[in-house]
């Protein structure tokens, strides 16, 4: 009995210095400045910056193979920090972007098809029938892309439709990829005219499904500064590239497009350049 408990332990002896050596042996230098760049990070693990988390984008970024304005949430705060951490300088001026849901059509002025009775998610039920509305492009309103919003960015009114709320809207990207009608669109956050519809179908018909749907009359492609309005497949979209007067929403017979106040710190140069990767229509 005796033999067999110090043959035991002096196996365990014997196994423990082997991992001990082996630890020593095959040992991966991290480099301290990976846990800086972490703590520098926002820390809520989204996954808009492309990486699992900001662990996982805290290597990429000393490795290099990350950019130190990979993290949208963080913005600019977040960048200079990295920046100093890495020994490198951040010029900024980046364009914010927050998500935009491209549709006004609620339940008072967007027509059903049938009622529709199953799984409270939009994704369901544009499996039926591509959802209960007359307009197959139109929100669903059951709450899909404010589900997945990690920063409560999203409300759902009322009426049956989803709205951002720009001022709390990181640009993390959740709800882009969430939407199964993919009607969220990144949008520079300094700019006030919005086309709120995303039907791409013909005026008349257009007009019959929603009572502010887009008949792509041109009305607003005449009356704005030439190349701020543009119709793509029977629908006008906004090109953020440049401002546009708020007076332009007049023109539009369908009150389809809306102007929404801008916070001053928000508020960008006439001419910008959309940050890269930034949807604009």
């Amino acid at each position: 009995m005796l033999t067999a408990v110090i043959i035991l332990a002096a196996l365990g002896l014997a196994a423990s210095f082997g991992l001990a050596m082996a630890a020593r042996l095959f040992a991966v230098a991290v480099d301290p400045r990976v846990e800086e760049v972490e703590e520098a990070l926002p820390g809520v693990n989204c996954g808009a910056c492309g990486y699992p988390g900001c662990s996982e984008l805290a290597k990429h970024i000393v490795s290099g193979e990350a950019d130190i304005t990979a993290c949208p949430v963080g913005g600019e705060t977040t960048a200079h920090a990295v920046a100093a951490i890495m020994g490198m300088e951040y010029a900024g001026g980046g364009t914010r972007m927050v998500a935009l849901v491209n549709c006004n059509g609620d339940d008072q002025v967007a027509g059903k098809r049938f009622f529709y009775n199953g799984i409270y998610d939009c994704e369901s039920a544009a499996m039926i029938f591509g959802g209960d509305k007359i307009c197959v492009y139109g929100c669903l309103g059951l709450g899909t892309c404010a589900g997945v919003c990690p920063f409560d960015a999203i409300e759902m009114l009322p009426s049956g439709l989803a709205r951002v709320i720009p001022e709390k809207c990181t640009g993390c990207t959740k709800c882009v990829a969430a939407c199964p009608k993919g009607i969220i669109k990144m949008v520079p956050s300094g700019r006030s005219l919005h086309i709120l519809c995303s039907s791409h179908a013909k005026g008349a018909a257009a007009k019959k499904a929603c009572s502010v749907a887009c008949i792509a009359c041109q009305k607003c492609v005449k009356a704005a500064p030439e190349g701020t309005i543009y119709i793509d497949n029977f629908l006008a979209v906004v090109n953020y590239d440049r401002e546009i007067p708020p007076e332009v929403a007049e023109s539009c017979p369908m009150h389809t497009i809306v102007v929404r106040t801008v916070p001053e710190e928000d508020k960008q140069p006439d001419h910008l350049q959309v940050a890269a990767g930034g949807e604009t229509g």
